[in-house]
């Protein structure tokens, strides 16, 4: 009897031990058996206030966004999803006033306009904006923090682009 519970035993401990779950936390919903490619076009800045470095860094984090969190390959044109926009803000504004009437704080907002075809499904496609926004002290120049928020921007609404397109979030 021993003997037939320690081969039950290794039986099921070695059943166990075979079997592994796994699990993917990147959440995309890619079938890559039909979808291949994607094409982004470069956004181009259509907003009032112009900053040049935001249009490279828009683009280059939309980029790698995707080519780092996928196995789409990057192309010019006619892809099997294809992503295309602009910039359509890029604004100051005050926020917070202190007690002499001053603005405490600022308001640095970025916002695009983008377009999403998915070739193999038009049922995805659409055209949505989005914007993020930071508040500095306003005792900083915005070309004293500038560079960073506009990462922190790009990095924000790069994640929802993704996620609208590609994640099933």
């Amino acid at each position: 009897m021993k003997k037939a519970i320690y081969i039950l035993s290794t039986c099921l401990s070695l059943l166990l031990v075979g079997c592994t779950i796994s699990y993917k936390f990147n959440g995309t919903v890619i079938d890559y058996d039909k979808i291949k490619t994607i094409a982004i076009e470069d956004f181009t800045n259509q907003a009032a206030m112009v900053y040049a470095p935001l249009t490279n860094v828009l683009n280059e984090k939309i980029k790698d966004t995707y080519t780092k969190q996928t196995r789409l390959s990057l192309i010019n044109r006619n892809g099997d999803l294809e992503l295309s926009g602009e910039i359509t803000g890029y604004d100051i504004a005050p926020m917070s006033m202190d007690a002499n009437s001053i603005a405490a704080e600022t308001r640095l907002t970025l916002r695009v306009h983008v377009r999403y075809t998915n070739n193999t499904n038009h049922d995805e496609d659409f055209e949505r904006s989005y914007s993020a926004y930071r508040n500095f002290d306003s005792n900083y120049m915005l070309t004293d923090v500038q560079d960073q928020l506009i990462d922190e921007l790009v990095d924000e609404i790069c994640d929802h682009i993704y996620n609208d397109t590609v994640a099933n979030w």
